[in-house]
């Protein structure tokens, strides 16, 4: 049984499900993976075509839109009882619409805790409540075993053309920071254009190249860095543990810690 206990969600909707939700509609690609992680499957009868994790769901679910517009009268014949959305990842209006429907779950997060309690209340509303809390807690171990990093300055890209940067408010900012990765545009807020004149000015030691949204080729990388100074290394990253917020965390420790050791190992390349 889920707690009678109310949980408040981003939008401090308060959630009463007084049974384990047995039918999930995700509208958040990271949230998806997450259901599957806590032994979700026949229960999650509803995702977005962004929902790549876990492999075959797309073929057994229904795919009910994208993460920004999303078929409202498919979602309510899929007759959910909880759908999962998030403030930065869908729209006002989608949750809005879709408030008729079934109880709506909102999360917003902006750093690693945010995450582990977002997974925790996940966990609850799914009746999964043991493995959420296992799953947060091996998350937790992980980035605490991480070392003290020598801070290295950062620019972390996720788009091209205009390029666009991470501000200090968002999920990525926390992790690089987790890195001792210090973001050079730390000053600014959200998902900031910027020229390749500010960044050369911002002197970063390493920028990197995103896998997503925007992906990002080696041949991006060669272009970008003839405006750089010489001593800038670029860097093409996955993006998925720099902005996936769910079970994927897992994963992101090992993968900052591989992507330092890396750093340290390689000057770069004079021109």
């Amino acid at each position: 049984m889920v707690s009678a206990d109310s949980i408040t969600d981003a939008r401090g909707a308060a959630h009463r499900l007084l049974t384990p939700a047995r039918r999930i509609v995700s509208l958040v690609p990271s949230q998806t993976e997450l259901l599957a992680a806590l032994g979700l499957d026949p229960e999650v009868v509803g995702l977005t075509r962004f929902c790549v994790h876990p492999a075959g769901w797309k073929q057994t679910k229904t795919i009910v839109g994208g993460t920004k517009q999303v078929d409202v009268e498919r979602i309510a014949a899929l007759r959910p009882d909880l759908i999962l959305a998030n403030r930065e990842e869908n729209t006002r209006a989608m949750v809005d619409a879709l408030d008729a429907v079934a109880p709506v779950y909102v999360t917003e997060v902006r750093d690693v805790p945010g995450a582990l309690a977002m997974i925790r209340a996940v966990g609850r509303l799914t009746g999964r409540n043991p493995e959420a809390k296992a799953l947060a807690a091996e998350i937790e171990a992980a980035f605490a075993d991480l070392p003290a990093y020598p801070p290295l300055r950062a620019a972390y890209l996720i788009w091209r053309d205009p390029l666009m940067t991470v501000g200090r408010d968002t999920f990525i900012h926390a992790v690089l920071a987790r890195a001792g990765l210090v973001n050079v545009f730390g000053d600014r807020t959200r998902y900031p254009e910027i020229t390749e004149a500010d960044l050369a000015a911002a002197r970063p030691d390493v920028v990197l190249l995103s896998s997503e949204p925007y992906p990002f080729t080696r041949a991006h990388a060669a272009a970008l860095r003839t405006g750089l100074p010489a001593s800038t290394r670029v860097r093409l990253v996955d993006g998925e543990p720099f902005s996936w917020y769910g079970s994927r965390l897992r994963e992101t420790p090992a993968y900052l810690h591989r992507l330092r050791r890396d750093l340290a190992a390689r000057r770069p390349a004079s021109r």
